[in-house]
C-alpha cells in the first residue's frame, strides 16, 4: 500500500475547484473553506458546548471491527452531552459521536459558519453533522451511503485521514451489499489480503481551519490523533451515475442487505466474505496483467 500526501491550497475559484477537483473527483485540502474569522472559531469550545447542550442526551459510538456484517455499527450507550465532553477531555478513548447534529439542536449556530463556498451553490448549508472522538478512537475504512461530496472541516484536535477511489474497491475487499471492507486497513496483514499491497490513496493530517475535500464515492479511514471534533457538509452527488449509486444504496441495497442478514444470518456473512474475496483475487490479477 502506498499514501501520498494530499496537496493543499488557500484559495481557489469556484470554476477552478470544480474543474480540477469536483468533476475529476479527485481530494485537495483547503484551508479557508470556512472563513477563518466565522464566530464558530470565535465562541466554539466545549465549555461553550456545555452551557447551550449540556443536558442533551447523546450515542456513544466505540470500536466499528465487531459489525463487519452490518452497513453501520449500532451505539453502545447513551450519555449526556456534558458527561462526554468530560470523559474525552480527560483520557483517550475509543468513544465517538458520529452524525451529531447538535447544529439541529441549536439552529443558530449555523449562522455561525461562514463559507466560501467553492462548489458554486451545491453545498447543503443547512445541513451540517458534528463529529467528536476520544484520542485513538477510529472511524472504519468506509464509503459514504448517499454518494455524496463531502467537506470535512477540523475545529479542534487533530485527525490523519487515508482516501482511496472507487475504483480499488476490489482490492480493498469490499464486502458486497455493504459500505466498508473486511480487513483492517490500519493494520494490514497482507499475507491473509495481499490485494491491499496494490493499494495507491493518499493520506491528510487535518488541522483545525482546514477543510478536507473527500469526492464522491471514495474511501475514507479517519483516525484522531488527539481527541476533537469537526464539522461535515454535504454537496450532493454532480453525475447522474453517482445520483443514481446513491439512490440506489440507500432504497435498495442498504434494505436487501438487511433482509438477508435476517433470513440467512451466518450464511449471508460467509457469502459476503467469499465473494469479497475472489473480487479481490481477480483484481489483483488485473494489476499484474497491466503491468506486464
Amino acid at each position: 500500500m502506498r499514501l501520498t500526501a494530499i496537496k493543499r491550497i488557500n484559495q481557489i475559484s469556484s470554476r477552478n475547484f470544480i474543474k480540477n477537483h469536483m468533476k475529476p473527483r479527485f481530494p485537495v485540502i483547503m484551508e479557508n473553506f470556512i472563513d477563518r474569522e466565522s464566530p464558530a472559531f470565535k465562541k466554539w469550545n466545549y465549555e461553550y458546548f456545555r452551557k447551550i447542550a449540556g443536558n442533551h442526551k447523546v450515542n456513544i459510538y466505540g470500536s466499528e471491527l465487531e459489525s463487519l456484517d452490518k452497513v453501520a455499527s449500532s451505539p453502545i450507550g447513551q450519555t449526556t452531552f456534558s458527561e462526554y465532553l468530560d470523559l474525552i477531555s480527560t483520557r483517550p478513548t475509543e468513544h465517538r459521536l458520529f452524525l451529531f447534529n447538535l447544529l439541529n439542536i441549536r439552529p443558530e449556530l449555523k449562522d455561525d459558519l461562514i463559507y466560501h463556498d467553492v462548489t458554486d451553490g451545491k453545498i447543503l448549508k443547512w445541513l451540517p453533522f458534528m463529529f467528536f472522538g476520544g484520542e485513538g478512537s477510529v472511524t472504519r475504512n468506509h464509503i459514504d451511503i448517499d454518494m455524496s461530496h463531502v467537506f470535512l472541516t477540523q475545529f479542534r484536535g487533530t485527525k490523519r485521514i487515508w482516501l482511496f477511489p472507487w475504483e480499488q474497491s476490489d482490492l480493498m475487499y469490499k464486502l458486497p451489499y455493504n459500505f466498508h471492507n473486511l480487513p483492517n486497513i490500519k493494520e494490514p496483514d497482507y499475507r491473509e489480503f495481499p490485494a491491499l499491497l496494490y493499494l495507491e490513496g493518499y493520506e491528510a493530517v487535518l488541522q483545525p481551519g482546514e477543510t478536507l475535500y473527500i469526492p464522491s464515492g471514495w474511501w475514507h479511514y479517519i483516525q484522531y490523533e488527539t481527541e476533537g471534533y469537526s464539522v461535515s457538509t454535504r454537496a450532493l452527488p454532480s453525475s447522474l451515475l453517482e445520483k443514481w449509486r446513491g439512490f440506489k444504496n440507500m432504497i435498495v441495497i442498504r434494505n436487501f442487505d438487511n433482509l438477508m442478514r435476517k433470513i440467512l444470518k451466518e450464511k449471508w456473512f460467509r457469502y459476503k466474505v467469499k465473494t469479497a474475496r475472489k473480487r479481490a483475487a481477480r483484481a489483483v490479477r488485473n494489476q499484474k496483467s497491466f503491468l506486464i
